[in-house]
């Protein structure tokens, strides 16, 4: 009887290890919920974030899932993203930081007037800027990727735009506070609000036009809602960009093994924002294509000479408030300027 019950115990020893193996393997496997504001059909959908959940999917052997999300669908509106992600309420987001006017001022840099030279490089330059001058402002996530979108353009629904008169009075929408102000001093009256309130928007004769790269325009159909797209100069820096970040619930991230870790880790950073940045200029191409029975035209540099000069002091007063709140407002937009160079800028 001693003996059986002795090889039982041993038996039941081999076993039970392989059993709790197998149990933890199981409960290695994760499926991330992943929210964004834009339509499924949109580039950023179909050529960023999901091949990058394929990506994690295929290099994680199938134990990291991903629950795609677009247009809201999981609820909210696309400013309370940020909290959604920090709450746990969903596990992944891609959103505008400006989307929530103050929360990430350092960050909000690279908004000002004429900073962006490509999106490439510019989006490498965010990286290594939130690293070394704004962790703070994001140490709430797991930050995966930070990036901007291509030149912004006009797009208007009656007339071109030629120069600073052309904007006096007209109702434009824009993404964030700083290009707000900007348009502000170029003499529009500028309207905030999210990329998918634009179309209907313009629809309903609330705006007379709005500031978005060309990668957005098929998303929310602008291009069958207006007729001039005003383009600035390509061989100056554009007159705004937005900076964007894919990010992770800190807690999710914390939560995986090792090996699940590296693999999200190894589709994050600095290269994988510069990616991002590229992707999106190549889809500002495909978007314009979009518009092709609209009319174009170019402002000219020397027009943009007279709107450095009137976005010059709202670059000052980013400077003073950022230096009013412990910054140094000079050192960080010099920062910024010599990180974009650093990485590939103009």
């Amino acid at each position: 009887m001693s003996r059986t019950f002795t090889r039982l115990c041993a038996a039941l020893s081999a076993v039970i290890p392989l059993t709790l193996l197998a149990t933890s393997a199981a409960a290695q496997e994760v499926t991330l919920k992943v929210h964004h504001f834009l339509p499924a059909g949109s580039y950023a959908h179909t050529q960023f974030i999901a091949p990058w959940c394929d990506r994690i999917n295929k290099e994680s052997n199938n134990r990291i899932k991903c629950q795609l999300y677009p247009s809201m669908q999981l609820g909210g509106t696309p400013p309370q993203l940020v909290d959604q992600l920090r709450d746990g309420t969903v596990d992944v987001i891609w959103t505008l930081p400006g989307y929530t006017a103050g929360r990430f001022p350092l960050t909000e840099v690279f908004e000002l007037p004429f900073m962006m030279t490509g999106p490439e490089a510019t989006s490498k330059a965010l990286w290594d800027y939130v690293a070394q001058y704004a962790p703070n402002e994001f140490k709430d996530y797991k930050l995966i990727a930070t990036h901007v979108h291509g030149p912004g353009v006009f797009h208007m629904v009656k007339q071109p735009v030629r120069t600073m008169a052309d904007l006096k009075g007209l109702k434009l929408r824009a993404p964030t506070r700083q290009t707000n102000k900007f348009l502000a001093a170029l003499g529009a009256t500028p309207v905030a609000m999210p990329v998918p309130q634009v179309g209907e928007a313009l629809a309903k004769g609330v705006i007379d036009g709005a500031v978005v790269p060309y990668e957005v325009v098929p998303s929310v159909k602008i291009q069958e809602l207006v007729k001039f797209h005003s383009e600035t100069d390509p061989t100056e820096k554009a007159f705004y960009t937005s900076t964007f970040i894919f990010a992770m619930n800190k807690a999710k991230y914390d939560s995986l093994p090792a090996d699940l870790k590296k693999v999200i880790d190894a589709n994050s950073g600095k290269e994988f924002s510069g990616q991002i940045g590229k992707v999106f200029l190549a889809a500002d191409a495909e978007g314009k294509k979009t518009a092709a029975k609209n009319t174009f035209n170019v402002i000219p540099k020397s027009e943009l000479e007279n709107w450095k000069k009137v976005g010059q002091p709202l670059i000052d007063q980013w400077v003073t408030d950022v230096t009013a709140k412990g910054a140094n407002g000079k050192q960080l937009l010099e920062a910024a300027r010599d990180l974009i160079a650093k990485n590939g800028g103009k």
